[in-house]
């Protein structure tokens, strides 16, 4: 029996977890300064006890910026192996987190076997979960049934749960009296908005948030606070509701913490360029440095179809400013369920976004891919091209599709090359296209 209950109690006992020592590793950062990370609850770990097949990762300040993939059936479509496939997707291009966010029938089969092959950490929403598993109408739940949910999720070994528990009453207030163009856009939270208007009742996640707490700390699950009043438009950025809901959730991050049950917390939505950096240290400040799960944010409202790339463009801004954590967003976004092809594409574009805010940031060794690509350029090289890119099988599909005639170039500018041009000169050759054969 180990010493400690979660991994944030460990660290503020000065304890070392195994699951520290390979966090510390991947991220390049001594153990002791992670271990304090953690302590302070700058850095989770979530790591469920029950998840053995995982590979630990760190979320949070200092580390690497990691991605997460959504995925699921509904009602609509319900192909468990199709949803299989996208898991092995997400593993095979490094997706750090997988949440399953199932809405449809007993899923407890597919989330066992989720977590029984994923070495990436899984997370879901068991509020969403709650009407199929229970079998029952919204009106007709409980609190106590919600809390059933929890746990069940947390015996199947599930790492992190998103917990809408910041739409209270005082919140929900504000957002009535600040009228929306998109109202709640948030599943999770539309569903508790709806049954706390037709109950009466307080969110029974903010209610009985003390055994929300006891339970995830008993299996090590990390509470992601969800943002249930997100800007669903870049017209509702930033408003009373938005504001109102992180004021509850830093206080509700102080709770979790008080219990050594490590958070996250989430964050917008949609929202203009221009609003995302003072968002990022609205919600540093507030939340009290707590890791930061971003939603998007996406900057347009008028790309459906191309939404991985309008979640990308803000999902690198926010990063760049102190996000942690970047949930990908898929073509299909706003349409329907993604397909693989969908799927590879959002995947795609969040590790573009989030690699790109780490060089920013000035992670440790976030520049070195890219220093062995320019040398690979410079040699002109293009099996070393094709083996550092994110996606191998597309750089060198689309190399093959022309093909040149030399190999030392490729068919956009054939022998007039730059860089082959500029590495004959400083080798001495004569550069004579006309008679060159």
């Amino acid at each position: 029996m180990r010493e400690y209950a979660t991994q944030m109690e460990a660290a503020k006992k000065g304890i070392i977890t195994p699951e520290m020592k390979i966090v510390a590793q991947k991220e390049y950062i001594s153990e002791q300064e992670l271990c304090a990370l953690v302590a302070k609850g700058e850095v989770c770990i979530p790591c469920n006890i029950r998840h053995t097949s995982i590979s630990p990762e760190g979320i949070g300040s200092k580390l690497r910026t990691k991605i997460n993939v959504n995925l699921g059936i509904s009602g609509d479509c319900n192909n468990y192996d199709n949803e299989m496939k996208k898991v092995d997707l997400a593993i095979k291009y490094g997706a750090e987190a997988i949440m399953d966010l199932s809405n449809y029938g007993k899923t407890n089969t597919f989330r066992t076997q989720l977590i029984e092959k994923s070495p990436a950490m899984i997370g879901t929403v068991p509020m969403y979960d709650a009407i199929g598993y229970l079998e029952k109408d919204l009106l007709e739940i409980t609190a106590e049934d919600f809390l059933k949910v929890v746990r069940a999720h947390a015996e199947n070994g599930v790492d992190f749960m998103t917990i809408h528990a910041g739409i209270n009453k005082r919140t929900i207030e504000a957002f009535m009296r600040d009228k929306r163009k998109m109202n709640i856009v948030s599943r999770g939270g539309s569903l508790l908005f709806a049954w706390v208007m037709m109950t009466g009742n307080e969110n029974p996640f903010y209610e009985y948030y003390d055994d929300v707490l006891e339970i995830l700390r008993e299996y090590d699950v990390t509470i992601s606070l969800g943002d249930a009043l997100r800007p669903g438009c870049i017209d509702d950025s930033t408003d009373a509701g938005q504001i109102s809901e992180l004021i509850e959730l830093g206080a509700l991050t102080e709770r979790a913490w008080a219990k050594d049950v490590q958070v996250m917390v989430e964050g917008p939505g949609h929202m203009a360029m221009n609003e995302i950096a003072a968002n990022m240290k609205l919600q540093k400040r507030i939340c009290h440095n707590a890791p930061f799960y971003v939603l998007g944010p996406l900057v347009t409202d008028i790309a459906p179809g191309y939404d991985h790339i309008t979640s990308a463009i803000g999902g690198a801004i926010a990063a760049a400013s102190g996000a942690d954590f970047l949930c990908y967003v898929t073509p299909a976004e706003h349409l329907r369920l993604p397909d693989i092809d969908d799927v590879k594409e959002g995947i795609m574009a969040s590790k573009i976004a989030a690699h790109a805010a780490d060089i920013a940031k000035g992670v440790p060794h976030a520049t070195d891919a890219d220093n062995a690509m320019a040398e690979a350029r410079h040699e002109v090289d293009w099996e070393k091209m094709f083996g550092i890119a994110i996606d191998p099988d597309k750089a060198r599909a689309y190399f093959e599709s022309t093909p040149p005639s030399d190999r030392h170039t490729c068919s956009m500018c054939g022998k007039m090359c730059a860089v082959r041009t500029t590495n004959m000169i400083l080798n001495g050759e004569k550069v004579d296209f006309c008679s060159e054969k």
